[in-house]
This record gives C-alpha cells, sequence and structure tokens, in this order.
C-alpha cells in the first residue's frame, strides 16, 4: 500500500498515515490506492460494461467526447457466472449445460464482445474456461506487474469478493462493489481507511484425516469469533512454509467469510514454485523473487512483523468439520453433524418413500475455493474410485454434479484414471463455472421436490463452496453444509446428513457388508503419489493457451465496434439505466430527507442474497411478471443474476429472496411488505416501493448486524436505490456493501452501541426525518445526524468513512461524481 501511495504521488498526510502505521493506532486516516488491474466476472461486468455505455451515452449529450470513458488501467473480465447445472448424471451434461447457456445469454454475450471490441484495455475470457479466481491464480495474476521500464506489485481489485483468492499467491488484492470498480476503470483511486492488521501465526502441521477444507472451516470460525470485519490479515509463522500455494488459496478465498478486507500470505520459495509449475516463465518467476527480497515482502518465519492483535493455531487441532446449515463460520466437527441436525427446529414429517429431513438433495463437487486443490480433488476421486470398487452409488434422489474452476482439473483426472469413478457415482463434468456454489444449481431430482412441497421437508445440500446462506444454492433446500470434495462424494452415497459418518455406514456392497468412510478415506500418502505422478506445468501452459479464443459459439456472436452502444428497445436482458437521465453538470445541493417511511425492517446478518438474489426468476416473483407480460416464455426466465444488464428486472428483484424475513410482515417469507400509505395492505416490496415513488415520498430501511454480508454484489445497493430508498440504518455493515450504497448515493447510518430499531421502540410504521445533511455541502463530516421517527429521536453515525466518500455523495453516487470530472479539462 505504502509504494501504491509513493508511487502516485499521493498527499504527505496519507504517506505518514501508512510510515506512522502503529499496531494499536488511531484508523480514522483514509488513503487512497490505484489498483493495478481491476477484474470481473460476467454477472457484475455486464452491469458495470452497460454503466460505462450510458456514461458513453451522458459524456456524449453533454457534449464531451464519449471516448473518454474508457479504462485506464487492464480491465479483465472471466465469464464463469453463467452456466445452470440443468443437466447432470450423465455424458453429455456439458454440452448441454454449455448450449442452454449460449441460448439464455448469447445477448449478453454479444454485449460483452462489443465492450471488448470498444474499449482499449478491456480482456474477455469467453464461456466454458473456468472460474475466474482460478485463473486469476493459475494465469493471469502477475504479483509483481511491470510498465514501462518499472517493476510495482500486482494489486487487484474484483467486483467478486473472493477476488482476496489471490491473496494466498502473495498478491493484495480483495473484493470492491461493481460501481467503485468503474471508477477504479476510469483511473478513479479507491479510497480505503488505513487499516487494523490481524497477524495469524500457523505451526504444526494437518492431521491424517484433516483437508485444505477442513483447515479454512477452522480459520472462518476463529476470525468470525474474534472480529476482523474492515480489517486484514495476514499469515505467518512456520505452518506457513508446510502450507503449499493450493492450501494457501484455499483459505485466502474465504477472507469474506472470515470478514476481512483481505488475506494475505507472505512471497516465499513455495509461491516462485508455484509460478513456474503453472506456466509463467522463468524470468518473470525470477523478477518476482528479486522485487519481494528488495522490497522486504519475503517471509521470514524467524521475524513477524507487529500486528494490532495476533492469534495462534496450531493445525494439528485441525480435525475433519462442516459448516452450516445457513453461515460459513457455523463449523460442525464431522461427528456432530447427525445431533446438530437434529437440533433444529422443524415440524415432524411423513417419509415421503425415501426421502425424509435431512435428504442430501445436492451433492456438488463446486467453486473455486476447494476445486483449485488438487489434494482435495484428488482425494475426492479417490474416495470414489474404492466406492465404485465396492460396488457404493449416489443414493437415486441425490443431484450430483461436478464444475471445477479449471480445464486442469479434468486432465489431471483423465491421467489419474478418476473420470470413470467419479462417473460412475453420478459426478460427470457439468460445466466449467461456478454453478452450484452461486445458486446456479438448476432444478432438483423430480421426486425431491414433489416430497418438499407436499411435506414441507427440510432437505439438504452439501457442497463444496465458500458460502451456504439461506435461499442462496437452491430456494427448495433450506440446509446447506460446506465440505470438502471427499466428503461431497460421502454425502452422495450416504444420501442423508441425518447420519454419523464416522461411526455409521454409508451403505452396503452387494454382498451385504456395511462399508464406512475410514473404509474410503484415501491416506496423504496416496494422494500426494498421485499428485507426483499425474500433474505437470505442461497442463497449464495447455489449458491456457487459448484461452481468450472463445470457442464456435462465442466466434460466432455478430459484434462492431463503435463509441457508443446501439441499445435495443427490445431488449430483455441489457437496457441502459436511469442513473445519469438528466444529469446537470454541477451537483444539486446536499437537503435533509424528510417524511420518509420504512420499506422494510430486517433483522441480523441480512445477506446481498437476501437484498438481489442471484438465483432463478420465479414466474410469479414481479420481476417474472414483467418478464412474461414482454413475452418471455417461463422457462426463459432465467437468473436475476443473468438479468443484471436490465434494472427493470433487477429493480423488481430487490429484496425478493424467497427466505427474506420482513419484520413488517410478520409470518411471511419473501419479497412482502406494508404499503404504509395504503391502510398497511401487504403487497410485494415492489409495488410499495412504487407508491412511495409516485407519493414523492422517499424510503428508508431498518437493518440489524451485518448488514450487506455475502457477495459485493452492487445490485444490492442499485435495486434498493432505484426503488427511492434515501438510507440504510443498520446495526452495522459488512465493508462491500457499505461502499457500494454510498456509490450509489445511498446514505449508509449506524446506529450507536447498545441501539438498534427495537431497542429504540421502532415498530417500522412511523414516519422517519433525517436532519444534519446540509453539512455535508461544506467541507466537514459530521460524526452523527438526528434521526426522529414518530415520538423517538435517536443520534445515528454516519458511516461515510473517508472525504472522497463524502464527495461522492455530494454527486449523488460514483458514476456522476466520475462523469462530471471527465467533463472537466
Amino acid at each position: 500500500m505504502l509504494e501504491n501511495l509513493l508511487r502516485h504521488g499521493a498527499p504527505e498526510e496519507q504517506v505518514r498515515a501508512l510510515t506512522g502505521w502503529q499496531p494499536r493506532g488511531d484508523r480514522t486516516a483514509a488513503v487512497d490506492l490505484h489498483p493495478a488491474r481491476v477484474f470481473l466476472h460476467d454477472t457484475n461486468g455486464v452491469p458495470a460494461l452497460a454503466d460505462l455505455a450510458a456514461m458513453r451515452d451522458a459524456m456524449a449529450a453533454l457534449g464531451g467526447d464519449p471516448e473518454r470513458v474508457n479504462p485506464a488501467i487492464p480491465a479483465e473480465l472471466v465469464v464463469d457466472h453463467s452456466i445452470i447445472a440443468d443437466v447432470f448424471g450423465r455424458p453429455d451434461a456439458l454440452a448441454r449445460n454449455a448450449e442452454l447457456e449460449y441460448e439464455r445469454n448469447a445477448e449478453r454475450y454479444r454485449f460483452l464482445r462489443w465492450g471488448q471490441a470498444s474499449l482499449r484495455g478491456f480482456t474477455v475470457v469467453p464461456p466454458g474456461k473456468g472460474i475466474m479466481h482460478q485463473i486469476n491464480v493459475e494465469h493471469l495474476a502477475r504479483v509483481v506487474m511491470t510498465n514501462d521500464g518499472v517493476a510495482y506489485p500486482d494489486l487487484c481489485l474484483g467486483t467478486d469478493s473472493h477476488t482476496t483468492m489471490v491473496n494466498g499467491l502473495g498478491t493484495l488484492g480483495w473484493g470492491i462493489g461493481g460501481i467503485e470498480a468503474e471508477a477504479a476503470m476510469l483511473g478513479q483511486s479507491v479510497s480505503i481507511l488505513v487499516p487494523d492488521v490481524i497477524g495469524v501465526r500457523l505451526h504444526g502441521g494437518l492431521p491424517v484425516a484433516a483437508t485444505a477444507t477442513d483447515l479454512v472451516l477452522t480459520l472462518t470460525e476463529l476470525l468470525r469469533a474474534h472480529g476482523v470485519v474492515g480489517k486484514m490479515v495476514e499469515f505467518h509463522g512456520p505452518g506457513v512454509t508446510a502450507l503449499p500455494v493450493t492450501d494457501r488459496v484455499t483459505i485466502s478465498n474465504m477472507s469474506p467469510e472470515f470478514g476481512s478486507t483481505a488475506a494475505l500470505f507472505p512471497i516465499d520459495a513455495e509461491t516462485i514454485r508455484y509460478l513456474r509449475f503453472t506456466g509463467r516463465s522463468d524470468e518473470h518467476a525470477g523478477l518476482v523473487e528479486a522485487y519481494a527480497k528488495a522490497q522486504g515482502l519475503w517471509h521470514d518465519p524467524a521475524a513477524p512483523p507487529s500486528y494490532t492483535a495476533d492469534l495462534d493455531l496450531d493445525l494439528s487441532t485441525v480435525v475433519p468439520s462442516v459448516a452450516g446449515p445457513r453461515r460459513p463460520q457455523d463449523r460442525i466437527p464431522l461427528d456432530g453433524v447427525k445431533a446438530a441436525f437434529r437440533e433444529q427446529e422443524r415440524t415432524p414429517a411423513p417419509r415421503a418413500g425415501q426421502i425424509t429431513h435431512g435428504s442430501v438433495a445436492i451433492a456438488a463437487i463446486t467453486s473455486c475455493t476447494n476445486t483449485s486443490n488438487p489434494s482435495v480433488m484428488i482425494a475426492a476421486g479417490l474416495l470414489a474410485r474404492k466406492a465404485a470398487e465396492r460396488g457404493l452409488r449416489a443414493k437415486p434422489w441425490v443431484k450430483t454434479t461436478l464444475s471445477p474452476g479449471s480445464r486442469v482439473v479434468m486432465d489431471y483426472y483423465g491421467q489419474a484414471g478418476l473420470t470413470s469413478s467419479l462417473e460412475r457415482l453420478g459426478f460427470t463434468l457439468a460445466g466449467f463455472g461456478c454453478m452450484t456454489c452461486i445458486g446456479a444449481s438448476g432444478p432438483l431430482v423430480e421426486e425431491v421436490s414433489l416430497a418438499v412441497a407436499e411435506h414441507d421437508l427440510d432437505v439438504a445440500a452439501v457442497l463444496s463452496g465458500n458460502r451456504n446462506f439461506e435461499g442462496r444454492i437452491q430456494p427448495e433446500v433450506r440446509s446447506n453444509y460446506l465440505a470438502s470434495p471427499p466428503l461431497v462424494v460421502a454425502y452422495a452415497i450416504a444420501g442423508t446428513v441425518d447420519l454419523d459418518l464416522t461411526t455409521e455406514p454409508l451403505g452396503a456392497d452387494p454382498d451385504g457388508r456395511p462399508v464406512y468412510l475410514r473404509d474410503l478415506w484415501p491416506s496423504p500418502a496416496e494422494v500426494r503419489q498421485v499428485i507426483d505422478e499425474v500433474i505437470r506445468p505442461d497442463m497449464f501452459t495447455r489449458a491456457y493457451a487459448g484461452v481468450l479464443d472463445g470457442d464456435e459459439r462465442w466466434q460466432r456472436l455478430d459484434v462492431t465496434g463503435s463509441a457508443t452502444y446501439p441499445w435495443d428497445p427490445g431488449s430483455t436482458y441489457v437496457r441502459r439505466a436511469p442513473y445519469l437521465d438528466g444529469m446537470s453538470q454541477e451537483p444539486p445541493p446536499v437537503t435533509d430527507i424528510t417524511g420518509a417511511r420504512v420499506l422494510v425492517k430486517l433483522g441480523d446478518f441480512i445477506t446481498t442474497d437476501h437484498i438481489s438474489p442471484a438465483g432463478a426468476i420465479l414466474p410469479s416473483s414481479p420481476a417474472g411478471r414483467y418478464l412474461t407480460g414482454l413475452g418471455v416464455p417461463r422457462h426463459q426466465l432465467n437468473t436475476y443474476a443473468s438479468r443484471r444488464g436490465n434494472h427493470e428486472v433487477l429493480m423488481r428483484g430487490a429484496f425478493a429472496n424467497v427466505r427474506l424475513r420482513n419484520h413488517l410482515a410478520p409470518g411471511t417469507e419473501g419479497g412482502l411488505t406494508p404499503n404504509l400509505l395504503d391502510a398497511g395492505r401487504l403487497v410485494s416490496v415492489y409495488e410499495a416501493a412504487r407508491a412511495y415513488q409516485e407519493a414523492r415520498v422517499p424510503a428508508v430501511v431498518l437493518a440489524g448486524e451485518g448488514y450487506g454480508a455475502g457477495s459485493s454484489r452492487d445490485w444490492a445497493a442499485k435495486g434498493p436505490a432505484l426503488l427511492g430508498v434515501r438510507a440504510v440504518i443498520a446495526r452495522s455493515f459488512e465493508r462491500i456493501h457499505r461502499s457500494n450504497l454510498v456509490g450509489m448515493g445511498v446514505l449508509p447510518l449506524q446506529f450507536l452501541p447498545g441501539e438498534g430499531a427495537d431497542e429504540l421502540g421502532l415498530t417500522g410504521h412511523e414516519t422517519l426525518t433525517i436532519t444534519g445533511l446540509d453539512v455535508l455541502n461544506g467541507p466537514d463530516l459530521p460524526p452523527t445526524l438526528t434521526v426522529a421517527a414518530g415520538a423517538v429521536t435517536f443520534q445515528a453515525r454516519l458511516r461515510l468513512d473517508t472525504p472522497r466518500e463524502a464527495d461522492y455523495y455530494r454527486h449523488g453516487g460514483i458514476m456522476p461524481y466520475v462523469l462530471r470530472r471527465l467533463l472537466t479539462p
């Protein structure tokens, strides 16, 4: 960070804020960083590109040159979020899912190709190549960048919160909102408070039965309990040296689940070995080593830095675990899963054939978190081989999918002879992309869906992913467990989580003899032998040789470059959003928020999935009704994630998660709220918001702790902003979402310690007025604002954390701010 400030000529006070950093010092100073590159995926990249296209239109309308809206630094986008696991367990699953992907998304992909043709420095990795973070680690990340003879750190900021995966390669990077990414692409700095840094000393070695997945779930529990939101984590100690880069990136991937901004491993000999092994040149690997040593970035286990707080983890204490059923930090030792599941409250249900509470509906080897790690992937393949040899199969009601984050995985599976064993258990290749991990899991086995609907069953998903929030993985699945790939295979065979895998058999062989997990679990030596024998550097060079080319379908997409995008008024995927309509060259003065009504009142740990779901668009939802009203067939509604280039769909999807619990509508789930202008009639959140907008009544959201946790989803800010939400008052915010709210001109306010909506007696039916905002017309940032809610008046902390964020808010958001700057000669 300090190098970045010095290279870009930052003000002296910012440089001193870092050179004078003390472990337990004041954390009010902000620094403005310039990323080396911006990293995007398609579901955030399409709306970001749509915003850039809209900015070009606005620039032209205001008399400027539209081509001034152009990336000033490399912008790299990977298409990985759109393929859905519609077809599974069949040899043609990959081909069919890819065909369906193009049928649904050809218009979006054509738009991306326009961006690549029209914007300088905008690179697109086409569909079918893998998952962005795995591609970043295996191919794109430089660790050290060079430009005009200058070497400097590869500071990578991405529109996905798991951009932190690259931290395991010794590269600093984190997730930012799509709105903030657009500004960074256009040369604006990214403002961040000087952080606390938490040191985690690793020592010892993992036990025989434990995996890197068990380690990262243990760290997630540890760091969430300590509290690292808004802080950075650094790993050090002798245990770091013992971890391969593939284990390190698994750990860094889950930094958002820790709550931290970043989770950095140092550069050492293992980093250099990995760079060479994955096809980076000897020259570049040598540069990284020389630069790290010259700049003091090389790992010295004997000389740890000073940290704000020091945590310690003995790797030998890690035990086989899963996390769930609703939060990544809720780790359960494997021998406690059955008991923990039975403790959950649920109504008794008759057995629907063999399907009942706890039946595994989805078993998915998915997500870059684990598919980047050969040790757990080979372990899954070896377990599958042993199970197949004993005559075991996945239960027929389990939807089994394999969706690696890199094409290299299938190469080494083939070389090791493990593909056929996985296929015999139902784990055929479904696609190269995020798929089940982000909720693109497709339909369940039909008999499971029928049983869930008829008997209100609590069925489970077991996946090797990084998130398991309610409603994220599949709308019909309530309980979701994060597990290592070999445990995913084991649970597919068992068919239920209502089982102790450490003492009870997974099943029986053809002779009726019980088969236990311990009978199938491969030893570390077995796994190591396969890795050493089959995984070679040329697998990586082959996989990435034509990474930008795309298949025939990609090449056939018709596109021409032009300064402005030719919007199609009939499009249901890409439309010009109204954020910049009627924008003046000077921002209007900031005024108080008066006469506001509460749109929704929410509890703790409301995720961006709750606020803006990514999964399937239901025909009965406001977005589904809008699309079917335009003639879109029900089977082509697709997902919210795929339609993020269409604001009309996404604003209707705001607060539409089927598992959202709005305290203004007790006893209900989903996007319902009372219309407080119509005697409290219960309507969709979208309908209530439109009624308030028509009456010129501003809307406010009340929330609890951790508002906006999870994905760095800009639409979780854009959607509410388009619904007229002027402020969110919460007990606390997750970092990226708070930044996104500011970026859309939505005011984040935080209850003072010990206070909250319930503590203050707020029902959510009050009329609210927020005063003191006029101070923002000057240079000052008031620490608190006054909120009058009916008979209650209280102070709320203003969460515009930096002077730059105050500028964004004054201008109505990042986009108007950047556009006005570009208009200034």
